[in-house]
């Protein structure tokens, strides 16, 4: 009886879900039902809530559980819509809360391991410097002309940040070297800091696959806003003000910079409890 209603569904709704949201929703039915064996129109809101804390128990991850649900509550419209039930069971059942998950930034030892291996690529390790110095967005990086760069204050105008914003970033002395390095070995001219040889901006597609690589390769996944998660939270542990911060990283909201203040004080208390052993 359950099944034939299951196929009746996605029968129904087969142009509105892609074959992955098909896949997925079948997977969590199929899962409810084996762990409450009744008919679909016997289910209680008290049948849905136990099976959402034995995923919890068993530890799965909430947003797999808010997809699970999210299929069968799917799945109850359809039988509301088509009176095959008077009575919604997933209608009063929360959907679990996101969790407010913590941002991942690269330790030393791994960013000292992402810089020795690009070393040999001026370009590249000019592109990770930059990054990790300026906190920028990738998007915002590629679109960076070479005017924009004021040499003698080490300051970059990003002319276009999130929502249109322009702003000024800083970087480092370093970083000035592995730029002026990176800008001497190239062969062609562009008015684009990093540009192809065609003197267009390199493809964000490009370096994503670049930092797979760097990812396959260390053991360890990053990404070019993992560099900026880095660049955020050292300023934090190093006790910047959060407003300064806030307008290096083009934040509009204060609350999103915020964040790193509970990344800093997660990490004071990982290190108190790991002295505390």
């Amino acid at each position: 009886m359950n099944q034939k209603v299951i196929q009746e569904f996605f029968l129904d709704n087969f142009n509105q879900f892609s074959p992955e949201t098909i896949r997925a929703y079948n997977i969590a039915l199929s899962q409810f039902f084996a762990v409450c064996p009744k008919n679909y129109d016997e289910v209680h809101a008290r049948d849905i809530r136990n099976w959402l804390e034995t995923m919890n128990q068993e530890g799965l991850q909430p947003r797999s559980i808010r997809l699970k649900l999210s299929a069968l509550k799917s799945f109850y419209r359809y039988c509301i819509e088509e009176n095959k039930i008077t009575k919604n069971p997933t209608k009063k059942v929360n959907t679990p809360k996101k969790v407010d998950s913590l941002p991942r930034y690269l330790t030393k030892r791994q960013l000292a391991m992402l810089q020795e291996y690009s070393m040999n690529d001026p370009r590249d390790r000019a592109i990770i410097e930059i990054l990790y110095a300026t906190g920028v967005r990738i998007n915002e990086l590629l679109q960076v002309r070479l005017e924009d760069i004021k040499w003698d204050t080490r300051q970059i105008w990003i002319r276009k940040g999130k929502g249109n914003k322009a702003r000024f970033v800083l970087f480092s002395h370093s970083c000035a070297e592995r730029l002026k390095r990176y800008l001497d070995t190239r062969s062609y001219g562009s008015e684009y800091l990093f540009s192809n040889a065609k003197g267009k901006p390199i493809s964000d597609k490009l370096v994503q696959l670049k930092f797979r690589e760097y990812s396959e390769t260390l053991g360890f996944k990053v990404s070019p806003h993992t560099l900026r998660h880095t660049f955020a939270a050292n300023l934090a542990d190093k006790g910047m003000d959060f407003s300064y911060i806030q307008e290096l990283l083009g934040h509009s909201n204060i609350n999103s910079t915020r964040i790193y203040i509970r990344l800093r004080n997660h990490e004071r208390k990982k290190q108190y409890d790991q002295y505390q052993q």
